[in-house]
């Protein structure tokens, strides 16, 4: 084999975990390679809910219209009783407000999902490789070596770092020698089938229960004539795999005979593992989605813990490449392996009340959408951290409506996106601080923002509706650093300075900052990055 030039990152996998991780990587310029096994994109509506925190990463990363255009909020599920149909409020429908702007869980096919995320990182000059296997992984200090088979044969791709988000049986996982532990109920398994239908009303995701768990349940999947189909079946059950069976299987259940199956588009037996990676990586390989965690299909968990794993994993991958301390990658495992094994816990117990007829199994509230979420108490959030009245260090930083100097009203995640820092400074004298603030030239670059005091070089933001205040608990002058995935790195509201630098230092290279060069040039002006 030739000597091949070596790449940041090789991304093993394509679904959204690696799709999401893949797009913050090259937006932050790194040389970055994502293959799939797969010859195409999958094709099946099988993770059909995407949580509102994950809607505000899909928005940071470029690709939340197409997932609104792709879908839709969740109907009322319909909960059959013989020949009675009880609607019945799964999710609590919201409005959105200034601190959630996607208050409610959003009802789209994994395909479409996937490929809103393939077509951001097209327009970011990047491409999926499909049909393209691992067949070896090897490391050493410096690089990780990765065969992969294709059409034309075997290339040996070299990087600095790998990234396996290559599903439940993922074959870096195993290469690597990392335990996954926990339960597959082999008699627990659910026939999922996309197909078009007749004889069913469109306005319900309706629910057929059963003695023993023998649910059946079908889901309209928006701008088609498309319905997820989710089977339960028996122990010792052969799943039916013709249309003529699979229907014969839904008329005994339901005894609804007007239901007719038409083209089935996509069929798959699910078996609801449990399980979890007793490590995230090893050496300079690292693990993502369902690589790492499996789920039960309860609380629509799995695809939105992946995707924030990605989200999560790339700032850091690239802070070490620009010269941070490599124990940053550490604080991966330690902060989304906890937030997996509470989601297992949630979707694990959702699961098995269904099979009890339980119906608060069948509620859907703030704990599956994610907002909650948070980092403290981790590595980069210490408990014995400054709070504010509303938000803690390792807390997501809310959105907020602010007006800037010209009028105009802006959101704070729009001045917050991109893959940078951002530091928030509200009141005087956290802003005559935050302009002292030293920052380094490599990597990731800090946003100023200053809310309720104007800079000496340019305009300020104020907060005439108290969003900011309010949503972030201010009661006086703050500095607030909120990492590259939106949570807060550093809460201040005294020794501004001491309380960042300290924060910040954990999460940027030891490099000449460029504080120390400005002293030459102008302040840029607040909103700027430098």
């Amino acid at each position: 084999m030739n000597h091949p030039q070596v790449i940041d990152v090789l991304v093993i996998g394509a679904g959204p975990s690696g799709s999401a991780l893949a797009i913050d990587l090259v937006r932050r310029g790194l040389d970055v390679r994502i293959v799939d096994r797969a010859p195409h994109a999958f094709d099946g509506s099988r993770a059909k809910g995407v949580q509102p925190r994950s809607l505000e990463v899909l928005e940071d990363l470029g690709a939340l219209d197409a997932v609104l255009a792709g879908g839709s909020v969740y109907p009322r599920l319909g909960l059959h009783a013989g020949p009675l149909a009880v609607p019945w409020k799964m999710f609590p429908h919201k409005e959105a407000t200034p601190d959630v702007p996607y208050p409610n869980t959003w009802l789209i096919p994994q395909f479409r999902t996937d490929r809103a995320l393939h077509a951001r990182l097209g327009e970011l000059g990047r491409g999926i490789e499909f049909g393209r296997e691992l067949t070896a992984l090897t490391q050493d200090e410096e690089t990780v070596v990765a065969e992969v088979t294709g059409p034309d044969g075997t290339e040996e791709i070299v990087a600095r770092y790998a990234v396996g988000a290559d599903g439940g049986s993922s074959a870096v996982r195993k290469r690597l020698g990392v335990g996954f532990v926990g339960t597959t109920d082999e008699s627990d398994r659910v026939l999922i089938v996309d197909a078009t239908v007749t004889g069913l009303a469109r306005d319900r995701w309706h629910m057929w229960p059963g003695r023993g768990g023998r649910l059946i349940g079908a889901c309209p999947l928006p701008g088609s004539d498309l319905f997820q189909w989710m089977i339960r079946l028996t122990p010792d059950e052969e799943p039916p795999s013709e249309k003529a069976d699979i229907l014969r299987r839904i008329h005994d259940h339901t005894r609804n005979r007007r239901i007719q199956l038409h083209d089935i588009h996509w069929k798959s037996v699910f078996r609801p593992n449990i399980r979890l990676a007793q490590s995230y990586g090893r050496g300079r390989v690292f693990l993502a989605g369902d690589a790492a965690h499996v789920h039960t299909p309860a609380g629509a968990q799995g695809l939105n813990t992946g995707m924030q794993d990605g989200y999560n994993l790339g700032w850091k991958l690239g802070q070490v490449l620009a010269g941070a301390d490599a124990t940053l990658l550490d604080t991966y495992e330690a902060e989304r392996q906890p937030i997996a094994a509470g989601v297992l816990g949630l979707s694990t117990e959702k699961w098995g009340g269904i099979a009890r007829l339980d119906p608060s199994s069948m509620k859907r509230g703030k704990d599956e959408q994610q907002l909650a979420l948070t980092y403290y108490g981790g590595p980069l959030a210490p408990a014995d951290g400054e709070r504010t009245g509303t938000l803690r260090v390792g807390d997501r930083a809310p959105d907020a409506e602010l007006l800037g100097a010209d009028g105009t009203r802006t959101r704070l995640f729009d001045l917050l996106r991109g893959p940078d820092f951002t530091a928030v400074a509200y009141g005087p004298g956290a802003a005559r601080d935050l302009e002292r603030l030293p920052w380094p030239a490599a990597g990731a670059r800090l946003k100023r923002l200053t809310v309720g005091a104007a800079p000496a070089d340019g305009p300020a933001f104020s907060d005439p509706g108290n969003t900011l205040r309010g949503a972030y608990g201010l009661t006086g002058d703050t500095l607030l650093l909120i990492r590259p995935d939106g949570y807060l790195g550093s809460i201040a509201t005294r020794d501004f300075l001491t309380t960042t630098q300290t924060a910040v230092r954990a999460m940027t290279p030891r490099a000449r900052s460029r504080t120390m060069a400005r002293q030459s040039h102008p302040s840029p002006g607040p909103g700027t990055a430098v």
